[in-house]
């Protein structure tokens, strides 16, 4: 007999839940709860490992719940991870502990840039970027990906032609959300030489570097650029590999002692203290979860393969191979319709709420991001709403 340790197929209930992506759908998109797929946020609708559902009960049953203290067990749960997980050797003293990392990327941008100083982007690129560095008052300096072959490239050419002595901090995502590119060694390796020929901070945020499906491997920055290893920030999460978001805990890795201290003033000066709960779901995470992500990383395969081969079928219709993430990336420009046409038919003939493609920045006008972490009959039926909407039959 087969046992089923974990059932990706179970149907959570999350209406009524204080869930994001399922309580807003409605307002954000105009696709009614009753009837809609959400398929946008970037959190999944599984739960979480066993371990980390237990160190809450846990915390409730103990029934206190004061200032979280002493945080060596949660800094050894990091390193060991690192460590095991992507041959990434870390000390103690680079972490830094902060409420996620949309707030470690704002932190770093008042760390290491002054108002009206550019931040550099590979877009089209994961909306909250943006929007963190335009609300510090910083500038976006969007450096458009190029497609070859189906797979993202960066034009480091054409950005270097742009420049204007302004910028002074890079970020990028690795793996790319939503292009799902791994990033080769020799990739992070040219945009580390170009940020330190440019005195640019490189920051790269990491926070899906376990969702990579094989035969494809995450390069983590430093081991691809350790000359460069002074000039680097790396952030990394449970929350997106463990479908822990409510963690709001995130680790900010800097090696360098000067770029470390220009971050914990910042840090200081916000006031910022770790989520007690968060820290001891993120330490239950990193110790007992890796039986849980390789069976996910597994469901989440063949829930890409059935989504990618549905939409592809639609005349017009390309999603991106996935090399990383659970996020499709889907082009809908072969179809000849607007943007606003597209998104009519997903939203208000499909019932399904997807992020829109030109929130992510330039080259994104086309797409829609679709998050397939959902159980399989949902991505089923997903696929077969796309496909009548758009004319053909499943």
């Amino acid at each position: 007999m087969v046992v089923v340790m974990f059932d990706f197929d179970e149907i959570v209930e999350r209406v009524g839940t204080h869930s994001a992506k399922w309580d807003e759908m409605e307002s954000t998109f105009g696709v009614p709860v009753s009837e809609g797929l959400p398929m946008w946020v970037a959190d999944m609708d599984f739960k979480a490992p066993p371990a980390v559902n237990d160190a809450l009960v846990a915390a409730a049953t103990n029934g206190v719940n004061g200032y979280f203290g002493d945080d060596s067990n949660y800094k050894q749960s990091v390193i060991h991870w690192m460590s095991r997980r992507h041959d990434w050797h870390v000390e103690p003293d680079w972490i830094v502990t902060c409420a996620g990392l949309v707030q470690g990327t704002a932190l770093c941008v008042q760390a290491y840039t002054q108002p009206d100083d550019g931040v550099i982007l590979f877009t089209p690129v994961y909306h909250a970027f943006s929007r963190v560095i335009k609300a510090n008052q910083r500038r976006v300096v969007e450096s458009q990906l190029v497609e070859t072959n189906g797979k993202y490239r960066m034009d480091l050419a054409a950005l270097e032609a742009r420049l204007d002595g302004c910028e002074k901090m890079v970020i990028l995502c690795s793996p790319h959300n939503p292009g799902g590119r791994v990033w080769s060694q020799q990739e992070i390796l040219e945009v580390a030489e170009f940020c330190d020929r440019h005195q640019m901070v490189l920051v790269v945020d990491e926070i899906h570097h376990d969702l990579v499906f094989p035969p494809f491997k995450h390069v983590n920055a430093v081991n691809a650029a350790p000359q460069f290893i002074d000039n680097m920030v790396i952030l990394a999460a449970t929350t997106k590999t463990f479908n822990i978001a409510s963690a709001l805990t995130g680790a900010v890795i800097v090696p360098s002692p000067i770029l470390r201290e220009r971050f914990t003033s910042v840090l200081n000066a916000a006031g910022v203290g770790p989520n007690r709960i968060g820290m001891l779901m993120a330490t239950a995470a990193y110790e007992h979860g890796e039986a849980w992500l390789k069976a996910l990383i597994d469901y989440l395969d063949e829930n890409r393969r059935l989504f990618d081969e549905g939409v592809n079928a639609i005349p017009g219709v390309k999603s991106m191979p996935l090399e990383a993430t659970y996020l499709a990336w889907v082009d809908f420009s072969g179809t000849g319709l607007s943007a606003q046409q597209v998104i009519t038919k997903v939203q208000d003939g499909a019932k399904i709420a997807a992020n829109h493609g030109d929130s992510f920045g330039l080259g994104g006008e086309s797409f829609l991001r679709f998050n397939f972490a959902t159980p399989r009959p949902r991505v089923l039926e997903a696929v077969k709403r796309l496909q009548t909407v758009f004319g053909i039959e499943s």
